[in-house]
């Protein structure tokens, strides 16, 4: 029996491989993580709930599965999904005092897939409000802590599912970008996180923010975890209509094959004012270990990333207040008391149940679609979309995957951007344009500046997450950031 206290530190090759060897069970695994969030987490604040109870009862499922030879990959293993995706029986919050009553009547489909695969699910992780935010502060539950440093964030907006693999409480966690929300606390947090291409994994059951451009992923140690996690995700869903219907390849199946000759091409724009030195050092440093295995560096343009920002910030929260206008108070949700008429039950519960953030872009987003104004905003900003991804696809002609920066800067203290909404928008300066063109994405851990983590993002082409994660392992079997703890949960 390998010793509880170092299980935290494997990956989920080397969980699963110690699940079939019988180095420990699943029940046993479970216990571990449970008893790491019930220590540690009161710093960290990374959950919502936790669901202990339910946890052993599915590690023991687990264990029974694979005494009976029925066990794949990834059954017996813990993890924690984003507070985002509904989960049957279990509170599914958001983040948001609007749903802090609302038990989740069925599964997402996320989470139904990764059930049948066999994996346990220890609870349900903290987040920006409606998944709203970039520092994961705007919880009504209170902020998440990066456990490199409790004083800053840990990006946004699954910054409990990347601070909760960061300290060691889960060695797999689920979640959602829309704007670089998971590529972001990935690079934030020191782990792995990859956004797949738009409609590779189905958004059933993933509570909206905006319907064009959400997608769910993954967070793991390494790319090959990222690997397993993501073929157990994708596919088909006939209950989502914006699900690809797409062929799912072996995504570990090349994991091994060799750079040599591969084109990485570095967009200008991503390298320019506002870029902390520190962190376009490391980047650089990473490039330059790609042209030691072979590849080749091809200078790119994007155009018009600049706009990205502004784009965004009209298609977003457009989309959010169309998608939270079901939370009235009627239906399900936080309801204001004794409501005096309707028009008063709609306007109390909605004031009392959303937070700051929440009302200011769906206030933004319904001026962008009011009369008078959707042609100047929403119309002009999809028009532009419509050009950010011309961009790529230009690029993408003479380079077989794009690399850069995933933020601006490391983690920035908490509290740092409460005044000021526009500077916290800036820094998802170089993930947004993914999620407008609905490109696969990935962070990869790239080293360390001022002791915070730094990331560095690789960008695929349309569907080809397989290349991706070959990129993303080459490099990991080069360096050993991905192999980094904080000290104190180390």
């Amino acid at each position: 029996m390998t010793s509880h206290t170092t299980v935290h530190t494997r990956t989920l090759a080397e969980l699963s491989a110690g699940l079939a060897a019988g180095d420990y069970t699943s029940v046993e695994l479970t216990k571990a993580c449970l008893s790491r969030i019930e220590q540690h987490d009161g710093e960290i604040n990374s959950f919502i709930t936790v669901t202990a109870d339910n946890a052993l009862a599915a590690a023991k499922v687990a264990d029974d599965r694979r005494a009976a030879g029925s066990a794949g990959p990834l059954t017996g293993i813990p993890l924690a999904h984003k507070d985002i995706f509904c989960t049957q029986g279990v509170k599914t919050s958001c983040g948001s005092k609007m749903l802090d009553n609302f038990v989740a009547p069925y599964d997402a489909t996320v989470v139904s897939r990764l059930q049948e695969a066999g994996m346990v699910t220890l609870g349900k992780t903290n987040l920006d409000e409606f998944a709203m935010g970039s520092t994961n502060e705007s919880s009504f539950f209170g902020a998440v802590r990066n456990p490199w440093n409790t004083a800053c964030v840990p990006g946004g907006s699954s910054g409990g599912s990347a601070a909760a693999l960061a300290a060691g409480f889960a060695p797999a966690a689920t979640g959602t970008d829309t704007g670089g929300s998971i590529r972001q606390p990935a690079s934030f947090c020191g782990v792995t996180g990859i956004k797949p291409t738009y409609g590779r994994v189905s958004r059933w059951g993933m509570i909206a923010y905006a319907s064009s451009l959400d997608q769910g992923g993954v967070f793991a140690k390494t790319a090959e975890d990222c690997g397993m996690l993501l073929q157990a995700i994708s596919g088909f869903d006939e209950k989502d209509s914006t699900s690809a219907d797409e062929a799912v390849p072996d995504f570990n199946g090349g994991l091994n094959s060799d750079l040599k000759g591969k084109k990485i091409g570095v967009p200008t724009e991503f390298f320019g004012e506002g870029l902390d030195a520190e962190v376009k050092a490391l980047i650089e440093t990473a490039l330059k270990q790609y042209e030691a295995m072979g590849c080749e560096l091809v200078e790119v343009s994007l155009p018009h990333m600049h706009l990205s920002v502004p784009a965004y910030y009209v298609v977003a929260p457009a989309e959010a207040s169309s998608n939270l206008s079901r939370f009235d108070g009627v239906r399900y949700g936080h309801r204001c008391d004794n409501p005096e008429d309707l028009a008063d039950l709609y306007l109390r519960s909605r004031a009392e149940g959303f937070g700051d953030e929440v009302k200011r872009r769906i206030m933004i987003g319904a001026y962008a679609l009011s009369a008078g104004y959707y042609d100047a905003y929403y119309l002009k900003a999809q028009r532009i979309r419509r050009l950010i991804r011309d961009d790529f696809t230009k690029a993408f002609e003479s380079v077989d995957a794009i690399a850069g920066p995933v933020a601006p800067t490391t983690a920035f203290k908490l509290g740092a951007m409460k005044g000021d909404p526009v500077q916290m928008y800036l820094s998802d300066v170089y993930t947004l344009a993914l999620n407008l063109a609905g490109l696969p994405g990935m962070s990869v851990p790239a080293g360390f500046a001022d002791g915070m983590p730094v990331g560095l993002q690789l960008i695929g082409k349309h569907f080809d997450e397989a290349g991706l994660l070959n990129l993303a392992h080459q490099y990991q079997q080069k360096t050993d950031w991905h192999s980094k703890m904080p000290a104190a949960f180390a």
